[in-house]
């Protein structure tokens, strides 16, 4: 059975479901999450996202991403989904929310309220190869410099909104 996601208000307030490929089609807002997860070292983990997801493929982005399903809170998603994609687990924390709308190449549309999830963790994740095709640990300087000279190489979301999640644990 293909996947739905929860559609949301400007508030995160549930309105109803949608198939997940209908609602970026119609760029419908809905609900997911990115998580970001550092070492003890302050590096972020990132994921390259397999070529073969229907957007976004091949491109660097934050430690996992996905949309929560009918009658899952976030945090439960993200966890199961944070264990599928990377095999690990660990504590997370919400930073803050927000709305992003983006077109993308391919006839589709992100339209998400993301609650952005910070978590820890020292070690190397086992990657599943059907969500992601590589990783790495970076550092901001790392990512400052690379976002400005191969900027085609991340997500949009990824690049508006790394910044803001490293000050938020920065200043916590």
């Amino acid at each position: 059975m293909p996947n739905k996601v929860i559609l949301v208000d400007k508030k995160d307030k549930e309105i109803g479901t949608e198939f997940k490929l209908k609602a970026h089609k119609e760029g419908k807002l809905h609900r997911a999450f990115s998580i970001f997860v550092f070492n003890s070292k302050g590096e972020l983990l990132l994921q390259k996202r397999s070529s073969k997801k229907y957007h976004s493929g091949g491109l660097w982005t934050n430690t996992c991403c996905s949309h929560p399903k009918p009658g899952e809170t976030v945090m439960l998603s993200a966890h199961k989904r944070l264990k599928e994609e990377m095999g690990f687990d660990c504590d997370l924390t919400k930073v803050f929310s927000f709305i992003y709308k983006v077109k993308l190449d391919n006839e589709l549309t992100e339209h998400e309220f993301d609650h952005a999830l910070i978590g820890k963790f020292d070690g190397n994740p086992i990657i599943n190869t059907k969500e992601a095709e590589d990783f790495r640990w970076v550092s901001l300087d790392f990512l400052k410099t690379d976002i400005r000279k191969n900027s085609n190489k991340y997500t949009y979301w990824f690049k508006k909104y790394y910044k803001k999640v490293f000050d938020t644990i920065l200043f916590r």
